[in-house]
């Protein structure tokens, strides 16, 4: 019965990674203009009322350097969180609820879809902003 479990949630691990892989690029770069205000991404993209975005898929929390974060965020970094999709869809969709006192005052995308796509543009973007 141990094994069914174990087989379960990899299953559900390796589904959910294929559904951010579905996410649309040129979706994504129209849905992140919500997001433009404090994030940027790209060659020439600098840290705003957020910090830039660029390589943040499977990067460590906090690793953006001349950023100031959050406590909560650095705490997450000592514990060695990371973004991976799963992490970033569930903080794209509540962001209070997965760092409850963070600096990040956006509510969240309602939408999988969106939320999907946004990763899916995210993910191209090299650390030092160049496309992958």
């Amino acid at each position: 019965m141990k094994q069914f479990g174990v087989i379960a949630a990899l299953a559900l691990l390796l589904s959910s990674g294929a559904a951010f892989a579905e996410g649309d690029v040129a979706k994504g770069a129209k849905v992140f203009k919500k997001c433009k205000a404090c994030h940027a991404v790209g060659e020439k993209a600098k840290n705003k009322v957020g910090p830039k975005l660029n390589g943040i898929i499977d990067a460590g929390w906090g690793e953006v350097e001349g950023y100031k974060y959050s406590k909560p965020l650095l705490a997450g970094k000592e514990e060695g969180k990371a973004w991976d999709a799963a992490t970033l869809d569930a903080y794209l969709t509540k962001p209070k609820k997965v760092i409850p006192k963070g600096k990040m005052a956006f509510a969240g995308l309602k939408k999988e879809k969106q939320r999907q796509d946004v990763i899916a543009y995210l993910a191209q973007f090299n650390k030092d902003g160049s496309k992958k």
